[in-house]
């Protein structure tokens, strides 16, 4: 045997020799590595020196103001005390519009605080992904101070629950410590930018405490501990048949992108990584189902890729219910209706199943809903109200800001009619003729630009609400026009892709503000009014996307596509350059790789 082992060594030697390989010809490409190692390693894990800067008084014991009396946040711990006096912008959220105000401010022009009840940011487009363990959680987050260091901001760790306007201070909810209750304080701000998101819409259902809903990096692990629950529970021989078709049914309520992602994302996960342990499981009791109220899935998108995720959900045996509304969920089922289509009579069903989740529309946040209530020309039932400059309409002008989910661009044309009117009637006749109308449509595309693609026909508007034939628009029919034309104008979806540019729209202007708050305040001009430095937000539409399992669809402007893999790497490849650091680009490199090797973890954690 031993001679057995000497000559199989000789004989290796002899063969890499043959090959042209020698022991040594390794060592250099060795210390090299070890050499990086060392030198990063001397780099990275040395002494650190901390500086000894001593915390002043109002630090440590801020001072109470406000109606309330409460600790108000003068200075904070987190910042670097810098002796020039800067204007402080807070934000409230740490979602897509924060981080694209954070993007596009300059370093230096002011004083950040970002208020957010939790510490870090997180890549909601891949949360479904996270919810099945395609990536990891901590693949998607990003700490927000780490974010704020390049601009030497600050963070408060709490809830927003109150704003005083007249004062300008934020009211927030810090966590309580171990031994205390929760504590509330004011944080002053000379800019305020909420930018909070939002809450699923109930839609009058009930038993909604008994869905999963999918908003946060939290509600992605819950999801992804109950599947891996409900599966080996399944598996077990004490499960009867009954519970085990309950334990092993999905349903999914909403068949928009979130939903219509986690379908798929669970239908991954059965087929490439449940099926290798549970066979019998996947093959005989395992089903997944979408419920939508609409026509088709996906029915934001083009037709042709609502067709195209149906037919791919067919093939896949996703079951996609349509036109259907759900009535009530319970811990063990899922009650929907449907319009019988021969005798139009409304037909109640059962699923029966042990996870379902919501993910149909959006309604305010708490935060979003006092704000509204402080304020009396808020109106709209899921957000707040703001012009074509992010202001928040009825608050003091250029001090308050809404962007992001939590924000809808006012449509409506009537508020701008008497300065409309004022700006066009050159002649001051109260009539509106032709090159007037020309000068106030103009000045309408300038004030608000969604109404832009309803004016292209100018001349058949300035004809149709003409109706005495005069050549002129009189009070009552330049009325009737700017409603026709409001009533024509769609508000912008809550996508993450409006929040961003929403929110580098804000930071672009703000920095614009810092360069020229010298010139304006020479010229006598208010540093609130915007109009006088910046125009109105612009939103570009770059398309929209989806994931439907090993393909992907994309809704883009003009043209759509849809694909397998190819169209799949091309989804990858949007959301891996859309993250936040190079930290997260990377781990989400790495989960990828990882799961193409070894396929997906099925531990509970």
């Amino acid at each position: 045997m031993a001679s057995a082992i000497l000559n199989g060594g000789s004989s290796l030697k002899s063969s890499s020799q043959a090959c042209g390989f020698n022991e040594t010809d390794s060592l250099p490409g060795v210390f090299v590595v070890t050499g990086a190692i060392l030198a990063h390693d001397s780099l990275t894990y040395g002494e650190g020196h901390i500086p000894q800067v001593v915390p002043t008084v109002e630090e440590l014991n801020p001072p109470r103001t406000g109606p309330k009396n409460l600790p108000t946040l003068v200075d904070l711990l987190d910042d670097e005390n810098d002796d020039k006096k800067k204007p402080r912008l807070v934000i409230v959220g740490a979602g897509w519009g924060a981080m694209g105000v954070l993007k596009t401010l300059n370093p230096g022009d002011y004083e950040v605080v970002v208020v957010a009840d939790s510490t870090f940011n997180q890549f909601t487009p891949l949360l479904p992904s996270a919810a099945v363990g395609t990536v990891g959680a901590r693949s998607l987050i990003e700490s927000v101070r780490k974010l704020l260091l390049p601009l030497r901001g600050s963070f408060v760790f709490g809830k927003a629950l109150d704003v005083v306007m007249n004062e300008r201070l934020l009211e927030v909810e810090v966590p309580a410590t171990p031994e205390g209750d929760k504590k509330r304080i004011y944080v002053p701000y000379d800019k305020l930018i909420i930018a909070v998101g939002s809450v699923s819409a109930t839609h009058g259902v009930t038993g909604l405490e008994n869905c999963f809903q999918l908003k946060t990096i939290e509600d992605a692990q819950k999801i992804r501990r109950r599947i891996i629950d409900n599966v080996e529970i399944a598996s077990l021989p004490t499960a009867t048949p009954e519970e085990r078709k309950r334990l092993l049914s999905f349903v999914i309520c909403g068949g928009g992108p979130t939903g219509v992602e986690v379908a798929a994302e669970i239908s991954d996960l059965v087929h490439e990584d449940l099926v290798r342990y549970f066979p019998k499981l996947c093959a005989q009791e395992l089903s997944i189902t979408i419920i939508q109220s609409r026509d088709h899935i996906l029915n934001t998108y083009s037709e042709s890729i609502s067709q195209y995720a149906e037919k791919r959900f067919e093939r896949e045996k996703v079951n996609v219910i349509t036109n259907a509304r759900v009535k009530e969920v319970t811990p063990k089922s899922v009650k929907y209706t449907v319009k019988d289509p021969e005798t139009g009579k409304t037909v109640e069903h059962e699923i029966p199943t042990e996870f379902t989740l919501w993910s149909t529309g959006i309604a305010m946040n708490p935060f979003t809903q006092r704000v509204t209530d402080l304020l009396p020309n808020q109106v709209h039932k899921k957000a707040i109200v703001v012009d074509a400059h992010m202001r928040v309409v009825g608050a003091p002008l250029g001090t308050v800001y809404c962007i992001g989910d939590a924000s809808t661009i006012e449509t409506s044309l009537m508020p701008y009619l008497l300065d409309l009117i004022e700006k066009a009637d050159i002649n001051h006749d109260e009539k509106i003729d032709r090159n007037e109308w020309d000068v106030l449509v103009k000045e309408v595309k300038r004030r608000v630009p969604m109404a832009s693609t309803h004016l292209e026909k100018v001349n058949d508007i300035f004809k149709c609400y003409d109706t005495d034939a005069d050549d002129a628009l009189s009070f009552n029919e330049l009325t009737k026009a700017l409603e026709g034309v409001s009533k024509k104008i769609t508000t912008l979806p809550a996508t993450a892709q409006v929040a961003s540019q929403q929110g580098k729209y804000l930071g672009k202007k703000f920095t614009l503000l810092a360069k020229q708050a010298k010139t304006l305040h020479a010229n006598g001009i208010p540093d609130d009014d915007d109009e006088a430095y910046c125009g109105p937000f612009q939103y570009k539409h770059l398309g929209s996307l989806a994931y439907i399992g090993n393909a992907a669809v994309f809704d883009l402007p003009g043209y759509s596509f849809t694909g397998g893999l190819a169209a799949m790497y091309a989804w990858r490849s949007v959301y891996w350059s859309e993250q936040v650091s190079f930290r997260t680009r990377a781990l989400l490199m790495v989960d990828w790789i990882i799961r193409g090797l070894f396929g997906r973890d099925l531990s509970r954690l």
